[in-house]
Formats: C-alpha cells, structure tokens, sequence
C-alpha cells in the first residue's frame, strides 16, 4: 500500500494534531486511551502487545500501528481513531 485511505489518513492526522497539542499532563491522563486502541491494533495485525515507552512514543506507534491495520484491511479503522479523537481531552 502506497498511501493510507483518505478518511483513515484524515482521522489519523487529526488524532496526531489533538495529541501534540496536549500538555503533558493531560497526555499522561490520555496515554491509557491511546494505549488501548495501540494494544488493538497490535493483537489485530502483529499478535503480539507493544511495549509501553511513554506518552512521547505512543503518537508514534499508534501510526505505525494505522498503517499495519489499514494494509491488513482492519475494519472500521476510520471510526476507531474518530472515536480516539473524540475521546481526547
């Protein structure tokens, strides 16, 4: 795959806008959120958890994780990572 599909890459980059305008404390209050989708996306496409390195990387991985699940074809990636955003404070 060469390119996410667009209303993946559209919530994708709003997940990552909302993330880096956190402070750090209400990332850290965030991190469990953004860790379960990271977590889900994980056991979907690699079977197996990722590690925990902080709320600096979780942004990170949870990219690397979109693009896993969008090229293993994940169902209603889309609206998981709306849902993330909507969860975000």
């Amino acid at each position: 795959m060469h390119a996410l599909p667009e209303d993946v890459s559209r919530e994708l980059e709003r997940v990552v806008r909302r993330w880096r305008e956190l402070s750090a404390d209400h990332a850290l209050a965030a991190s469990r959120d953004m860790r379960e989708v990271v977590q889900e996306l994980a056991a979907v496409t690699a079977g197996q958890p990722v590690p925990e390195l902080g709320p600096a990387v979780l942004i990170d991985q949870l990219r690397v994780l979109v693009w896993d699940a969008a090229s293993a074809d994940v169902p209603e990636l889309a609206d998981r990572l709306a849902d993330l955003r909507r969860r975000l404070p």
